[in-house]
């Protein structure tokens, strides 16, 4: 492909990390009957680099910058799977100079993964305001929404009960959980009850059509269920139930968060991952010419986050 050249308002990354999520392999399966919008498409909406180019309106002083970037493949043709990706600035988010190559490569691998999953995890948990004080309920907390869900939720101050397979234990203490759960515990809702019998008041749900009923048994009153996913199109609900709960259900879909919303969830995140609260497990490294490769171990389901490795930077 030739060089991409920034336009009005854009910059160019020269990329050293390109990010993979589910959503980059659903886009490219069809999932849920999308269709691919143009001629070609280079893939993965997250990622990490320099700017080394910047257009019309853009200050200068940005050139040289390390930045991650997100949304760069949200409804448009051309992603981070390559040496360079334009993208609008306000979606280069800046990184600061981490001092030595490890550190600064460590820091790129870790902002890339922050797109998708990041501004999902971010969005589930302080859609409706802060946490701090609050219970909140994390499904599928050792994965790549769930993990970041629940070290923000635990940094803002809530207390969380991490519902996570029996083999993820481990990385769920690791996260900060403070209460972990087996979610094939045949009494899980009462082991929820019993960390919170008044309920809880936030819910970060993997799987809305799964857990529906579950959630109603242990929502607090006025509580918020926040789901990013459903097994099923059209699931069924216990109204009553969540009716009596003054339940406030919030569905999500990353790429169409409101721009605003998705820069303060990026600053916010930033400011994680600098003092040290956010991480991702890096699970493979995989160079750009085996990106193939990449995207089989995503649809594997991988435990943890697959980068790849394009350049410097």
């Amino acid at each position: 492909m030739p060089d991409v050249h920034p336009g009005p308002g854009e910059v160019r990354i020269a990329v050293s990390i390109s990010a993979l999520s589910p959503g980059d392999v659903k886009k490219r399966t069809g999932w849920q009957g999308s269709r691919i919008e143009y001629p070609r498409v280079i893939p993965h909406s997250d990622g990490a680099g320099r700017i080394d180019a910047v257009g019309e309106g853009v200050d200068t002083a940005r050139l040289g910058e390390s930045v991650w970037c997100y949304g760069a493949q949200s409804y448009r043709p051309f992603g981070t799977a390559a040496e360079f990706v334009v993208v609008p600035t306000d979606l280069a988010v800046p990184l600061p100079d981490a001092g030595s190559y490890s550190a600064n490569r460590e820091l790129a691998e870790q902002a890339a993964c922050l797109g998708i999953a990041g501004i999902t995890g971010h969005r589930a948990i302080f859609a409706d305001g802060p946490v701090n004080g609050l219970l909140v309920l994390v499904h599928g907390a050792a994965g790549g929404v769930g993990s970041i869900a629940t070290q923000m939720a635990v940094r803002d101050g809530a207390t969380v009960i991490a519902v996570i397979r029996a083999d993820q234990r481990q990385r769920a203490e690791q996260l900060g959980a403070h209460h972990v759960l087996d979610s094939d515990d045949p009494e899980l809702s009462a082991a929820i009850r019993a960390v919170a019998p008044d309920g809880v008041n936030r819910i970060a749900e993997v799987d809305f059509a799964d857990h529906i009923e579950l959630d109603a048994d242990v929502i607090a009153i006025g509580g918020v269920i926040c789901s990013y996913y459903s097994s099923a199109d059209r699931p069924s609900l216990p109204y009553w139930k969540l009716g009596f709960a003054d339940t406030t259900l919030r569905l999500l879909g990353s790429d169409d968060f409101p721009p605003a919303v998705k820069a303060q969830s990026a600053q916010e995140l930033t400011a994680a991952l600098l003092d040290g609260s956010l991480r991702s497990v890096i699970a493979e490294r995989v160079p750009l010419s085996e990106i193939a490769r990449a995207h089989e171990l995503v649809e594997r389901g991988e435990a943890g986050r697959v980068v790849v490795m394009v350049g410097d930077g």
